[in-house]
């Protein structure tokens, strides 16, 4: 009896296999996104306390740094350790700061824990200092602080430069005025 259902079944189950063959095509298919799909971030890169680095460093990863940077950094997530000394510009998505910091910090989020010590101007999207934090600088909220560098001489250079680029287009714009005008004044 069971062997003779298996018998019956096996129509139904070899159709069955080969649906489970049909979605096995799309799985390779989904494989060769899934390396897309990998995007679970890797753990921050330390450098521990007794590292020094002269220079700059950049990533779109995560940095927690415990010991001493001589130059800019750029990342994604960057702590700044409390035994860590940073002599540069600090530029990242999401600052903590719970040591050192001498020069400009730029960031979407910034936060100063009550160990932090920042000599220099901060430039931020959000910002939260806890009691106990020192800072001596000058805070300015950003839109774009990341960028904002950029910005502001696009911004100063930018609207002579839009007044250009914008000026041929109202040249045209201006120019039937100018002759419905004329006309005008003719007529």
């Amino acid at each position: 009896m069971f062997s003779k259902s298996k018998i019956n079944e096996p129509g139904p189950r070899s159709d069955d296999a080969a649906k489970p063959a049909a979605p096995a095509s799309p799985s390779p298919a989904a494989q060769d996104y899934k390396p897309a799909a990998p995007k679970a971030k890797p753990p921050a890169s330390v450098l521990s306390s007794d590292l020094h680095i002269t220079g700059n460093i950049k990533t779109t990863g995560d940095i927690q740094v415990e010991g001493t940077i001589e130059g800019d950094i750029r990342a994604h997530l960057l702590t700044i350790g409390e035994s860590a000394t940073i002599k540069g510009e600090v530029i990242a998505d999401d600052v903590v700061v719970n040591g050192r910091i001498v020069g400009r910090v730029r960031g979407l989020k910034v936060r100063l824990t009550a160990t932090a010590r920042v000599e220099g101007d901060i430039i931020h999207k959000t910002i939260a200092i806890e009691s106990g934090a020192h800072f001596e600088g000058s805070v300015q909220r950003q839109d774009d602080p990341l960028n904002g560098n950029k910005a502001r001489p696009q911004q100063a250079g930018g609207q002579p430069a839009a007044a250009p680029a914008a000026t041929p287009q109202q040249a045209a714009a201006q120019k039937p005025a100018q002759r419905t005008e004329t006309a005008g004044n003719n007529g």
